[in-house]
């Protein structure tokens, strides 16, 4: 149980269980492994505390059933296993600003938070428009060679090595 005290995993080993958790998934569920539909479920589900039972008339929403099952448990289980993670690694830091960050833009955390909520809403949107996010497609869509997962599992890596450049080689300055 040593390697659960380490701070990077051997990416070779967390990727054998990626395929064994996705194909577990498939094998249990009948479903692929996924994320980006929970957080338009939670949203429904807050919209639906807030606007009553009529929320669930909207097409959207009928389409994705405001339900939070074991997908939503998922991403519980995501953000509770990365803290998990980095409080047994002894790598959890209570930053709000990247050290990278700040040599860039400065130590400033409304910009940066800022940025992460307008690229968080990027994402999201990015995602729904293309009816999965980088678990559906990246992982289960492309395990199932699906032409559409590979090509946006490209557009993933390109979208981001082009924006992380933007930020902080345009933007930067550097």
């Amino acid at each position: 149980m040593e390697f659960l005290t380490e701070v990077r995993w051997s990416p070779y080993i967390v990727g054998v269980g990626i395929g064994v958790l996705s194909w577990l998934t498939f094998l249990i569920s009948r479903q692929p492994l996924a994320c980006s539909t929970t957080f338009a479920r939670t949203s429904g589900l807050l919209e639906r505390l807030v606007r009553g039972a009529r929320v669930e008339n909207m097409r959207y929403y009928q389409e994705i059933k405001l339900t939070w099952g074991w997908q939503g448990m998922l991403v519980l289980g995501i953000v509770c296993g990365a803290l998990l993670s980095a409080l047994l690694s002894g790598d959890f830091q209570g930053q709000w600003v990247p050290d990278r960050w700040a040599a860039t833009f400065g130590d400033n955390v409304l910009p940066r938070l800022l940025v992460a909520l307008l690229g968080g809403i990027a994402m999201g949107f990015g995602a729904r428009w293309a009816n999965g996010c980088t678990s559906g497609h990246g992982i289960s869509g492309s395990l199932q060679l699906a032409v559409s997962s590979w090509i946006s599992a490209l557009c993933f890596f390109v979208g981001g090595i082009l924006t992380a450049k933007f930020i902080f080689n345009v933007i930067g300055g550097g």
